[in-house]
């Protein structure tokens, strides 16, 4: 192992650590919670015989910790390739790291890019943009990333008397045991990489 030092903040880190990080090209280097969630990635899989396989391909471009109601979440993000791979395994990939990060809530997003809609000035037109590159189905898919394997079952958007908005999302009642203690997390994420206000709950069953 070896020291990583980006801030005061210094851990130690195995060389083959490294691999479970990979940044985009031109992309400033991990910083110390990167490389501290690599390591925790890399320790799962040295020491996981059921996560083994899929977390051997498993690596994310980037982490950050997001302030909920005075404690923190840990964001992964993972390259979009590697979604459905890392859906096979998220309950339980979820659950180890909460445990390695002192119960710290855990949530896992898949790398989007949001391609802005290009002026359609001069004689040749550009290329159409994909629909999932559009800011609303972007903002959507971030959405379901945060809440899986939570199915989202209604949405429903209010406006406020001051002009702004929030969005409120109905989640399956059946997983409210499983998830009801993260709604908070939920909408402080969405909030963090949208900007965007929304609130996370189960529709009331009559």
């Amino acid at each position: 192992a070896l020291p990583h030092r980006r801030t005061s903040r210094a851990i130690f880190v195995d060389m083959a650590a490294l691999n479970k990080i990979v940044k985009d090209k031109g992309a400033s280097a991990p910083d110390a919670f990167e490389m501290e969630v690599a390591q925790a990635l890399f320790d799962l899989e040295s020491n996981s015989t059921d996560l083994k396989a899929e977390l051997k391909e498993l690596y994310i471009v980037s982490a950050k910790e997001v302030d909920v109601a005075g404690r923190k979440a840990v964001v992964l993000f993972v390259p979009y390739r590697l979604l459905k791979l890392t859906h096979k395994i998220q309950s339980r990939l979820v659950r180890e790291l909460e445990k390695k990060f002192s119960g710290k809530h855990v949530v896992v997003i898949a790398q989007r890019r949001i391609q802005r809609q290009e002026a359609k000035s001069g004689r040749t037109l550009a290329q159409k943009r994909p629909v999932s590159r559009t800011l609303t189905a972007v903002h959507d898919a971030i959405l379901e990333d945060l809440v899986h394997p939570t199915e989202i079952v209604g949405k429903h958007t209010r406006y406020r008397t001051d002009g702004s908005k929030l969005l409120k999302i109905y989640l399956d009642p059946k997983e409210a045991s499983n998830v009801e203690y993260k709604l908070d997390t939920f909408g402080s994420v969405y909030k963090k990489l949208t900007g965007k206000e929304a609130s996370f709950e189960f529709p009331v069953v009559a």
